[in-house]
């Protein structure tokens, strides 16, 4: 396929939710990670009440992780997701909501996050004494060469990292038991998966 084609294609090609299948064989690196974000999440499920995952995007990995706890939750904010979220989670009985302020404090043992962004305040109010917030972030400094060669602005959020989360997280009374870096290429083998 040529150039325009490969465009063509990318701009037709719908996207909704997480749902990465586009990009099978056409961008690599973004899951090669020496931690298993998914992983990580099933090994704290088992005799898990409650759970809450924010940012599901179309609810795919969270229908995944099935059999679910006893009261599963997702937030998400995107709007175009939303509706996707709620066809695919509501039948396996997952309230999905737009926003986090849906809930009372203290309702979830387990929040997961995966690249959604949040508010350390708001991670600590809606934990349950002794729960655990699981989440894997993208650093802000991600793809930035690429964004310089297409002349974009640099990101808003260029210097939040690691460390930044970390402590913003600990000053707001959450314990950090366990964190970790990586960084790797990653590469478009085509324009179209670019573009897309």
């Amino acid at each position: 396929m040529g150039y325009e084609e490969l465009i063509e294609e990318a701009l037709a090609t719908p996207f909704e939710g997480w749902d990465w299948s586009a990009f099978h064989g056409r961008m690599t690196g973004a899951d090669d990670l020496p931690w298993g974000y998914e992983r990580l999440v099933r090994e704290r499920l088992p005799g898990t009440a409650s759970l809450l995952d924010l940012g599901t995007g179309g609810g795919e990995l969270l229908a995944s992780l099935a059999p679910l706890p006893p009261r599963t939750a997702a937030t998400e904010g995107f709007p175009p997701n939303l509706p996707v979220a709620r066809r695919r989670l509501e039948p396996l009985g997952v309230e999905v909501a737009e926003h986090t302020s849906a809930f009372p404090g203290g309702s979830f043992e387990l929040i997961t996050d995966r690249h959604e962004s949040y508010e350390p305040g708001e991670i600590r109010r809606l934990l349950a004494p002794g729960g655990t917030y699981v989440t894997q972030q993208v650093d802000g400094r991600d793809m930035e060469e690429l964004n310089a060669a297409l002349q974009g602005p640099p990101h808003e959020d260029r210097d939040w990292r690691l460390g930044t989360a970390a402590a913003a997280l600990a000053e707001a009374g959450l314990d950090v038991t366990w964190r970790a870096e990586a960084g790797y290429p990653v590469t478009f083998h085509d324009v179209g998966a670019l573009v897309l």
